[in-house]
């Protein structure tokens, strides 16, 4: 029975990994077509549906310019992320990293646009993956870009008694806080 099992689970890895290839190759080409990557999302929606790809998408698609610069891709990008944070339910995908970081770069996205949302955004990230430090700090970054110091500081020390990890990255924030610098991370530091 273990032989067979160990059959089996080999098997199933060949072709996951065969599947993952073929997705990836698939992926890469249908999204050469920036204009619509509709093929891409279907295929994630209807096989996978997990957050490491919607992320894998989600990354490749903002390489084709800078969303600050482009209007037309900012607004294809917030889509995109939408239909994401949408196909993703929270209470399943709560505990994975790739997840968090799609609600942190929707909610970064949108505050380009309108703020207010980008609050409710941020919230919505806070709440549903306050395990990852790196959501708090997002959200606390973007409140002292409104200069929102106070609301700032409560979040990073909210994270801290919540044990939002790493720690260090909270630890950091804070200290840059305190010296008033204008990033609470650096690019080195995130």
């Amino acid at each position: 029975i273990a032989s067979i099992m160990n059959r089996v689970r080999d098997l199933k890895n060949k072709y996951r990994n065969e599947d993952n290839i073929t997705d990836e190759l698939n992926c890469t080409k249908i999204s050469a077509d920036t204009t619509d990557n509709s093929g891409t999302v279907n295929q994630i929606m209807m096989t996978t549906n997990n957050p490491e790809d919607w992320l894998c998408f989600l990354l490749r698609l903002e390489k084709k310019g800078i969303p600050q610069m482009d209007v037309n891709l900012l607004n294809r990008l917030i889509g995109r992320y939408s239909q994401a944070v949408t196909a993703l339910p929270a209470e399943k995908h709560s505990q994975d990293e790739s997840y968090a970081r799609i609600l942190v770069r929707f909610a970064e996205l949108k505050a380009l646009q309108d703020p207010e949302e980008a609050r409710d955004q941020f919230h919505l990230a806070r709440l549903n993956c306050k395990k990852f430090a790196f959501v708090h700090v997002a959200f606390a970054q973007f409140e002292l870009s409104q200069g929102n110091t106070k609301k700032c500081k409560q979040l990073l020390r909210k994270a801290v008694e919540c044990s939002a990890v790493p720690l260090e990255m909270l630890e950091t924030a804070l200290q840059n806080f305190d010296s008033q610098k204008k990033q609470l991370l650096s690019d080195e530091e995130k």
